[in-house]
């Protein structure tokens, strides 16, 4: 093992300074070929703040930590040896380490005994990267959504050399957005805004008079208000996004990219002029687009691309498919008053826990949602106008305003020019295997929705884009843990989960060798609306028998997101449920039904909740 290269700054009067250096020191005498200890020593408090502070040095950290320090000393480790007494070279940034009690901390642990944990290690190839490499830039992202914005400013504050390339080709229906991806334009942010016009709505009409509020429910809601409203907070955002890449130093290139090898690609910008640029490294970050209705008059249905920014009022829609998309898009359409319809070909929310899914459907049939099983459209065809006419597979049809496809997305990869550098995608969803990241071309990586096996969540791309950036240019070797992430699906009834379901606990571990423990509860605040204390909110949680040790938490109730992000942080650090039932839940809260549960499914008992 090569010795680690031990960076200790201050100035020459500093007491803290002098101690630091001396135990380093001792220790590099004890130890030459473990550790070797580079002192920058400044003669003067100023001269040490001007080099840390005014001159920038600390802001070349990753590790956000460095970017407040102002103390002496000032220690990290390097890469590799040969930095210069008084400048050393940024680019050779291994991570921060922090002043004197953490120096002293981190040769305490040095010198103690231990097993090495590398679990959360990438391992990764050598990607042939080099300071004097000769491209034009260090690293070039090829998709501004929010994975590859957060790479590509990542990497810039590293001190590498970054371009973003984002070009939105227009959906088969014609709609085009800014920058800033799928998720703020065409995604979570837009359909956030209209759940929550569902759930005003909804609220207005059946909580205001309980609770001795007057408001006049006698007005239509205004599609064209809502829609205009939401555009205008996207583009704010679209704009903030291009003035956050220029403080941040990254080069905004509005052009479309292919790969000619792998140093080199063609860009070509919204007139059709084609240009060249090289760089040492890419990330690919170009996400997915809604995968399109194969049947006949396929063509006449619009997808998620284009319902937020509908200018016309959608009216009568046939959402077709039982992802979450559909779902989501079916709930707050309905809650806002259309007559909608889900054709579902098997099952909701496949991939999700079964009993939540189904608790889901029944609470959306309850709200005015049609479901029609066991379908799926075979022609569509134009009638009285602009009107489209289903036929589904069982022969019936039915006539709709707007017909909305949700049946999946596939990676926009099609047309990467990825044969050009050998990598490979998946046949069936144009997805980039990888591993940690990095493909089978080893300067090319990829992250976020166009990576196979990677959730499909805003997060999941953004925390793996800003990992990979700090192992490229700022000496981490951490990967990304894709494991026990939460996620929420914004349905009338919210749905938050973390790790597994029911179905894939039962595979993974044996029905025999896990407790479910499960409630059904009126949430307080329906409790005053005749029409919603008929519906009862539903928690569980599934439990490894032999440890105890959480594998699962489901919530369906309100504000299901805010519940459950909390909960993510202690499956990462392995809650157990004796963890959460001694933990002293928030009263009156829906959280707290999780902390207070009791009744298992093996018991046999009654699920529903009582008291208080």
């Amino acid at each position: 093992m090569a010795a680690q290269i031990y960076h200790i700054a201050g100035w020459s009067s500093c007491n803290f300074h002098k101690k630091a250096v001396n135990v380093a020191s001792t220790l590099s005498v004890l130890f030459p070929s473990k550790l070797k200890v580079v002192n920058h020593q400044f003669s003067s408090r100023e001269e040490y703040r001007l080099w840390l502070i005014d001159n920038g040095f600390r802001k070349k950290f990753s590790d956000t930590r460095a970017h407040t320090h102002t103390a002496s000393p000032f220690a990290w480790l390097a890469k590799q040896d040969g930095d210069k007494q008084l400048s050393p070279d940024p680019a050779n940034i291994k991570s921060f380490v922090g002043g004197c009690d953490d120096t002293i901390n981190f040769f305490r642990d040095f010198c103690s005994p231990k097993a090495v944990d590398t679990s959360n290690l990438a391992a990764m190839k050598d990607d042939g990267h080099t300071s004097d490499h000769g491209h034009t830039y260090d690293l070039v992202v090829i998709g501004g959504g929010s994975g590859g914005l957060a790479s590509s400013k990542e990497a810039a504050s590293l001190g590498a050399n970054v371009a973003v390339l984002d070009f939105v080709k227009p959906s088969p229906a014609g709609s085009k957005w800014g920058l800033g991806g799928t998720c703020v334009n065409v995604g979570c942010i837009p359909k956030k805004l209209m759940h929550n016009a569902a759930i005003i709505k909804e609220s207005s009409q059946a909580d205001a008079s309980p609770f001795g509020v007057s408001l006049d429910t006698s007005k239509d809601h205004s599609w064209e208000t809502m829609r205009e409203n939401i555009q205008n907070h996207i583009k704010s955002l679209n704009f903030n996004y291009r003035v956050n890449l220029r403080e941040k130093n990254v080069t905004y290139l509005n052009k479309l990219g292919c790969f000619k090898d792998a140093h080199t690609l063609e860009v070509t910008d919204k007139k059709g002029k084609k240009s060249e640029i090289t760089s040492s490294r890419f990330i690919i970050a170009v996400g997915g687009r809604p995968t399109d209705l194969d049947c006949e008059g396929g063509e006449l249905a619009i997808s998620s691309d284009d319902i937020f920014s509908l200018k016309k009022n959608p009216g009568k829609v046939l959402c077709v498919g039982a992802s979450y998309i559909s779902l989501e898009c079916a709930g707050f359409l309905a809650g806002l008053g259309h007559d909608t319809t889900i054709a579902v070909r098997s099952i909701l929310l496949r991939g999700f826990d079964r009993q939540c899914a189904d608790k889901i459907g029944h609470y959306m049939e309850s709200h005015g949602v049609k479901l029609k099983k066991k379908v799926v459209p075979k022609k569509l065809e134009k009638v009285d106008g602009d009107r489209i006419q289903v036929t589904f597979s069982d022969d019936s049809t039915d006539i709709y305003d707007t017909v909305l496809v949700a049946i999946g997305r596939t990676a926009d990869t099609a047309k990467l020019g990825l044969d050009a550098v050998n990598v490979k995608s998946m046949q069936n969803n144009g997805k980039i295997p990888t591993t940690d990241e990095q493909t089978t071309c080893p300067n090319i990586y990829a992250i976020g929705d166009v990576m196979e096996g990677c959730p499909e969540l805003t997060p999941v791309a953004i925390q793996a884009g800003v990992a990979l950036s700090r192992r490229l240019f700022g000496g981490s070797n951490k990967s990304m843990d894709y494991q026990n992430i939460c996620t929420t699906v914004f349905t009338p009834i919210e749905y938050g989960t973390v790790g597994l379901s029911e179905e894939d606990a039962i595979e993974k571990y044996g029905e025999s060798n896990l407790e479910v423990y499960h409630k059904e509860f009126l949430p307080l605040e329906w409790s005053l609306t005749e029409s919603r204390s008929v519906h009862k909110a539903f928690t569980k949680v599934i439990v490894d028998k032999s440890n105890e040790k959480v594998l699962g938490i489901h919530f369906l109730g309100p504000n299901a997101g805010e519940v459950m992000q909390g909960y993510g942080t202690a499956m990462k650090k392995g809650i157990t449920f004796t963890d959460l039932a001694e933990t002293v839940g928030i009263h009156p809260t829906s959280a707290e039904e999780i902390v207070t549960l009791s009744v298992t499914k093996s018991s046999g008992e009654d699920a529903a909740a009582g008291g208080c």
